[in-house]
């Protein structure tokens, strides 16, 4: 009995070595279909024009054929522009939206706020947290127990006692978030969920996060919050127009991101009044010699300033 606990438990990874992948991206690509729209030419006749309306299905190539790996105890963002395929890719990965080609394999349970579906606007607060318990898969005694905990981290406080449907986008997107993180999944995948809050809901769901990734969790986030993903990830991913443009450190990746957008990250916003600070020091040392040499070099007959003035003093007799 003592050689198969042994053999159960696998030794922690050592700093060279990476830690078990969780989330394997092979070459993914996503499409789907969506009304286009537009009106059909006015001297189209009507059949014409009936024709062209029924013609409007178009594809939409959103994802390009990405390719990645996250590992256990990862906290990786996803930046990019709108439109660049940044949810498609994590609703792809959660399962909700299939691959056109390519394969996703996920170690574990891949939870996209997963409890979307089961909350209703008809219910409580309260209750939503019942249920949304149950959908994850705790028992009642776990909910109740960890029912502060969630009300807590959503910071609703009397609206606990409310139905959703009185409730605004933030605060549903707050307790969503709440919930989810409430089992502490093997893969999260957060799509602008804490982008809702205020400051001391970020604070808190950055400790959210964190506890997860010391659970051995994998989260994903996407988020145009540029503190945040520095804040909060350790590793970033740039898509754009459906393909990985940058895949590396954080500071690496939003370094460049903004280098060649134009957007500031967090970083640059603190390095500018440094850079300025340095910049206006410098003329100042260098110009006091400037300033002591000017006096010698002014009309005749007009003693110098300094120390030429105190030696012609100190050769006069006093009178």
């Amino acid at each position: 009995m003592s050689e198969a606990t042994e053999t159960v438990t696998p030794p922690p990874p050592t700093a060279g070595e990476k830690a078990r992948p969780t989330v394997i991206v092979d070459d993914v690509h996503v499409t789907y279909r969506v009304y286009a729209s537009g009106r059909p030419a006015k001297e189209a006749s009507f059949l014409r024009k009936r024709a062209t309306s029924m013609r409007r299905l178009r594809e939409v190539h959103a994802v390009r054929g990405i390719s990645f790996t996250a590992h256990e105890g990862e906290a990786i963002g996803v930046i990019g522009s709108n439109g660049s395929g940044k949810s498609t890719l994590l609703r792809a990965i959660a399962g909700s939206l299939p691959a056109t080609k390519g394969s996703i394999w996920t170690d574990g349970t891949a939870s996209l706020l997963g409890v979307n579906a089961a909350l209703m606007k008809d219910l409580s607060g309260e209750r939503n947290v019942v249920l949304g318990g149950l959908a994850l898969g705790l028992t009642r005694a776990e909910v109740k127990e960890r029912y502060d905990d969630i009300v807590d981290l959503a910071g609703i406080g009397e609206f606990m006692h409310l139905p959703m449907s009185a409730y605004s986008s933030g605060m549903s997107a707050r307790l969503r978030f709440a919930i989810s993180t409430a089992s502490f999944p093997d893969i999260l995948l957060i799509d602008e969920a804490l982008a809702t809050g205020d400051a001391d809901f970020r604070q808190r769901s950055q400790q959210r996060v964190e506890d997860i990734v010391e659970h051995a969790g994998t989260v994903l986030l996407v988020s145009h919050s540029m503190s945040t993903i520095r804040s909060m990830c350790d590793r970033v991913i740039w898509i754009n127009k459906g393909l990985v443009e940058r895949d590396g450190e954080t500071d690496d990746v939003l370094d460049e991101y903004a280098e060649r957008t134009g957007i500031p990250t967090a970083r640059n916003l603190r390095r500018k009044p440094k850079q300025s600070t340095e910049t206006e020091a410098k003329p100042e040392t260098e110009a006091k010699p400037e300033t002591e040499a000017k006096p010698e070099t002014g009309p005749a007959g007009q003693p110098p300033e300094g120390q030429a003035g105190t030696d012609t003093n100190a050769t006069q007799p006093a009178l």
